[in-house]
């Protein structure tokens, strides 16, 4: 499956299957210039830069080291970065970042390693061959289905601990932690997907007496 064959619905998404001692490589040649992208997994904006300085010390002699990330779901430019590293200001990371942008793939870093051939290739030649090396990459980038999770704390009364744990269960979620005092308390993640029947589930075999934090985006 490729970024072509998705648009992220009901908290789903598509996120690289190439990881980051595997990335998935593509090479343009334009003008002697030699443009070697490589994306991988990234779950966050940390693990994307993290990626990044592994590029740069496997390539340490290039001229340049761009990159866009997208940390979380396709689009959520609230955890996205890039970087022109160098070249013309909006010649390289911002470009690179509308083409991930709008591939509908999340949690995925891209690094365009450029070894600069002695043309240039002015302003519009520069954006023009960082897009088209992103773009030709996703072409050929194995993909596979995410859900998106949250994060939720609970509280409850101990007669009802075993039920819950049962239907945490069903829904394929993960106990984080779980504190006993008075009530128990416990820290959970589940699909975003469920989490709305989770709660009316939970409510109703505690009689309403369970008490919900916020929730968050996490990942998985």
């Amino acid at each position: 499956m490729t970024s072509n064959d998705s648009v992220k619905t009901a908290g789903r998404f598509l996120i690289p299957c190439a990881d980051v001692e595997h990335p998935h490589a593509s090479e343009l040649v334009i003008k002697r210039s030699r443009f070697l992208t490589l994306t991988a997994h990234s779950e966050g904006l940390d693990a994307g830069r993290l990626f990044v300085e592994q590029v740069r010390g496997l390539y340490p002699d290039a001229t340049h080291h761009c990159w866009a990330c997208v940390g979380r779901a396709p689009g959520d430019m609230g955890h996205a970065q890039c970087s022109d590293d160098g070249e013309p200001h909006g010649t390289a990371g911002r470009p690179m970042l509308q083409i991930l942008a709008h591939s509908g793939i999340g949690e995925v870093c891209t690094v365009v390693v450029r070894w600069f051939g002695g043309v240039k290739l002015g302003t519009g030649g520069l954006v023009r061959a960082y897009q088209d090396s992103v773009r030709e990459n996703l072409e050929t980038l194995s993909s596979v289905e995410k859900k998106e999770r949250v994060g939720l704390a609970l509280t409850l009364d101990y007669p009802h601990m075993d039920a819950v744990m049962r239907l945490v269960k069903e829904v394929q979620g993960e106990i984080l932690a779980t504190r006993y005092e008075a009530r128990i308390h416990c820290e959970l993640f589940l699909a975003r997907e469920d989490a709305v029947l989770f709660r009316e589930r939970v409510c109703d075999m505690t009689g309403g007496t369970c008490c919900f934090s916020s929730q968050e985006e996490v990942g998985s």
